[in-house]
């Protein structure tokens, strides 16, 4: 087994778990814990940290992984390394004094609809910063193709130490404020921890000399600063503005059904890993038939999965909000909402893989732009009429929009689409479910209706899948089936120049 496959499949199963641990940190822990005020606070802290950090990363991750094999080598390897560690600080060191010089000011607009945020202006900043060094350095391991470490601080260590200092908190060893301190505090440890891993597996001396491709690379960082920019912000502004313009509570409430929805994407966080590398390597020998290929293969596999997730989490969304406070239920249209533009994004299998890695990459980081803004807007019109039942809509039409100009641009520029025959004939199969059992109800525990129901629905879902032979074949990504391009094939068949 090689050590690209052993790291995708131990980044796999660190994904899952992570995501297991912060379902019990965001259902269970914070929603008993933690007053819904203070959880909202907890949310808005992370979110608008989260929207920080790629303007403080200045976009070195992917600039670190794309240019280190051109300054591999050692005369070039020291100065690449050390303006990667400098470019960040272009944009850290003015936000800092901005930060200090204006403190009050800007609490005063982070608190314009609740008080309580203006204390935590320092917080944000440093979690920021953590959040964006980190993601350096863990694109540090990963051009070392040591990627599981930073994954597991990535995906489990945050939510262990979020576990650790919400039962702190329960057992009163820690205050409120003291648990938000060291909140910081664990951002912070996961960021030193990822950059004593990194600077151990590679390490450099600083050298100030400026690289040959110095301009390329810094076009580059503002470029995908951009596009980080706007993925960030089509993820966390919702929660950002719901603070803006009512009560802080709601976040927390917002929170927790947007995580709910959010468990859709783990299949795709997942088989990104595998698939990404390959759509890199088809483009390079533009192979336009095996990237057409993998295009249907990944929505198809995707499809399957997202789309029984999300039946199954609408078939017993009452019985799993019953196990949570009555003050967090209600966030049906939420979950609906999101949850259909998480299947939407899963159904565009390896669209974002194939934009990023060819020459188009540009026009979608235009097309983001656009994008931000119209999102901005909408939960400008939509959350004050609407409360957090608006920032759903805002997120499912600005997401759905996004979706759709790249599955257009792709069709447009390489002729591909990602639906074949099995993709309508899948989504029958999904209607025919939910018809079927979404209105089934049982008069049991809601954890023993939730469990028999999801058994019942997934044989049916999966039998008829397996019995019309739908995604017979698309599965193989998720091991060793799908071959990648032949760097010696003889007449490749011709795409886009990449």
């Amino acid at each position: 087994m090689g050590i690209i496959l052993r790291q995708s499949i131990v980044n796999t199963l660190l994904t899952y778990v992570g995501f297991g641990l912060g379902a019990v940190n965001t259902l269970v822990l914070y929603t008993r814990f933690l007053s819904d005020t203070y959880f909202g606070l907890v949310g808005v802290i992370l979110s608008t940290g989260a929207l920080l950090m790629p303007l403080m990363a200045f976009g070195v991750p992917n600039t670190l992984v794309k240019f280190f094999s051109a300054n591999r080598e050692a005369p070039h390897r020291n100065p690449f390394l050390t303006r990667m560690l400098l470019l960040p600080l272009v944009f850290i060191l003015p936000l800092a004094v901005f930060s200090l010089l204006a403190d009050e000011a800007i609490g005063s607009f982070l608190a314009r609809e609740n008080a309580i945020v203006a204390e935590y202006v320092g917080h944000i900043f440093l979690i920021g910063l953590s959040m964006a060094y980190f993601e350096v350095f863990f694109a540090w391991s990963k051009v070392c193709l040591r990627s599981a470490f930073g994954t597991f601080l990535k995906e489990v260590f945050v939510r262990l130490g979020v576990s650790l200092l919400l039962f702190l908190l329960y057992f009163e060893v820690l205050s409120v404020a003291g648990f938000l301190r060291w909140l910081v505090g664990l951002y912070a440890l996961r960021c030193l921890l990822m950059a004593v891993y990194a600077l151990r597996l590679m390490p450099f001396r600083f050298r100030f000399r400026l690289p040959g491709d110095s301009r390329e690379i810094t076009v580059y960082s503002a470029l995908i600063l951009l596009g980080g920019s706007v993925s960030v912000l089509l993820l966390e502004v919702d929660r950002f503005m719901i603070n803006q313009y009512i009560e802080l509570a709601n976040v927390a409430y917002y929170t927790v059904a947007v995580f709910i929805a959010t468990v859709i994407i783990v299949p795709q966080r997942a088989m990104h890993q595998i698939t990404y590398p390959i759509t890199a390597e088809l483009l390079h020998a533009k192979d336009l038939s095996g990237l057409g290929s993998l295009y249907r293969k990944s929505s198809l596999a995707l499809l399957v999965a997202a789309g029984l997730i999300y039946l199954l989490i609408l078939m017993n969304l009452e019985e799993l909000y019953l196990l949570l406070p009555e003050n967090y239920r209600g966030g049906f249209t939420i979950v609906a909402l999101i949850g259909a533009a998480r299947v939407f994004d899963s159904f565009l299998g390896i669209n974002a893989a194939i934009l990023y890695n060819s020459r188009y990459y540009r026009m979608l980081l235009v097309f983001g732009l656009g994008l931000v803004l119209i999102t901005i807007a909408l939960n400008i019109w939509l959350i004050p009429r609407f409360g957090i039942n608006g920032a759903a809509w805002a997120t499912f039409i600005s997401i759905a929009a996004y979706n759709l100009v790249k599955l257009l641009f792709v069709r447009l520029k390489f002729g591909l689409v990602p639906w074949s025959r099995d993709t309508f004939r899948l989504i029958g199969v999904g209607v025919l479910t939910g018809a079927l059992f979404l209105w089934l109800s049982f008069p049991f525990h809601p954890l023993v209706n939730i469990g028999l129901k999801s058994l019942l629905a997934a044989l049916f879902y999966l039998g008829l899948v397996h019995r019309l032979g739908i995604a017979k074949d698309a599965f193989a990504l998720l091991g060793r089936g799908f071959k990648k391009p032949d760097p010696e094939k003889k007449n490749p068949p011709r795409g886009p120049d990449n």
